[in-house]
């Protein structure tokens, strides 16, 4: 009977909105029923383990536990959006029909390629979604923007794809990016991930054109997705407004809690778009210390990417460049996180990128929406 009793007082603290707050896979805080207090539930090797009274001294599963469990089952229930590379065709990439048939194959250096021919429509296509009339295949391209998003400059990804007998100029490997960051943007802008409930906001000065310019960041603390980006003139002088904006549209929802540091523009946008008369409030944290889970370590290290990505290419072009946003789908969908066990940011939210080559399977999906 007690058992049921911790159950059932366990399921009262899941339905009461903000009681069960998610640190990690394998650690929550839970608040007091009574609000006398917040407990710690960690997953160790002989299972959950609670620093209630309940538990620590009576050795049974506290309604905490129970709290945390059901909390884990209802985020599992949450459907994982799948984007699946393509690999067969099954209609019109223009029409929709499914009234085609094969028209011949096309030849080129890098191997034959299907072309297939709409009756409704009268269009021709290829399964080569994304990569239509390019002179270089998809694993040339997707291998020079993984380099370079890793690190690399324009002249050594040149030099890079040399080694693999690709022959291009700087130039058009710039042009690549530009292209496929452009579509790809599109795209993912359209996806909803499923951040947490505690968002980071921190800036950093870049070099644009020769000029000192400040790029503002949002990201979700859980997750380590990158929500939104804005480059501004001025730190002090500037509306931060429109980022947290962005934070809202791209994950619909706002966060409970905003960490930042002092700067007052952050204070004033919070007061914007956050604040309100009626609960359920979000808390804005402003006071950023070294310990503890105030600090701002994961910024930190999302700055210093792309700070390492600044200098290999001494400098940005423009403010609306396609690097910043290359770099915001590196981090999100294609970059695996030690902090989140291998993982990316989007698989962490909800979204999981099939397919060996997560590039190509991007593109493809991108290209195909827009074709659409």
């Amino acid at each position: 009977m007690l058992t049921d009793g911790r159950e059932r007082r366990g399921k009262q603290i899941v339905n009461m909105k903000g009681q069960v707050k998610r640190i990690s896979e394998e650690a929550y805080k839970v608040k007091s029923q009574n609000g006398n207090g917040i407990y710690e539930v960690l997953k160790t090797e002989s299972g959950w383990m609670c620093s209630c009274p309940d538990h620590t001294y009576r050795n049974v599963k506290c309604k905490h536990i129970w709290a945390v469990e059901l909390s884990t089952a209802i985020r599992r229930e949450v459907e994982t959006r799948k984007i699946e590379p393509i690999t067969s065709v099954s209609n019109c990439i223009f029409c929709g029909s499914e009234n085609f048939v094969r028209d011949g194959v096309r030849h080129n250096k890098h191997g034959d390629i299907q072309k297939f021919v709409c009756k409704e429509c009268g269009r021709y296509f290829t399964i080569n979604i994304g990569f239509e009339k390019m002179k270089h295949n998809p694993q040339a391209i997707t291998s020079a923007m993984q380099l370079y998003f890793s690190g690399e400059s324009l002249r050594n990804t040149m030099k890079s794809l040399r080694l693999l007998g690709v022959q291009v100029s700087h130039q058009t490997v710039y042009n690549w990016i530009e292209k496929y960051v452009t579509l790809m943007k599109e795209y993912v802008e359209k996806i909803t991930p499923n951040v947490g409930d505690t968002w980071r906001a921190d800036e950093l000065y870049v070099k644009v054109k020769g000029d000192m310019k400040y790029l503002f960041a949002l990201m979700d603390d859980e997750t380590r997705f990158l929500i939104a980006q804005e480059v501004a003139e001025s730190k002090y002088k500037h509306d931060a407004r429109r980022l947290f904006e962005m934070g809202k549209k791209v994950t619909g929802k706002k966060p409970e809690t905003i960490i930042t540091d002092g700067l007052p523009a952050y204070h004033d946008a919070y007061k914007k778009e956050f604040w309100t008369l009626k609960g359920p409030r979000t808390q804005h944290i402003n006071a950023i210390k070294l310990k503890g889970d105030r600090n701002n370590n994961k910024m930190e290290r999302l700055n210093g990417e792309i700070r390492d990505r600044e200098k290999a290419m001494r400098g940005l072009k423009k403010n609306d460049t396609p690097i910043l946003q290359g770099i915001q789908i590196y981090h999100n969908y294609i970059r695996p996180h030690e902090g989140l066990n291998g993982k990316t940011p989007a698989d962490a939210c909800g979204i999981e990128i099939k397919g060996e080559n997560k590039w190509k399977t991007l593109i493809q999906n991108a290209c195909r929406g827009h074709l659409k």
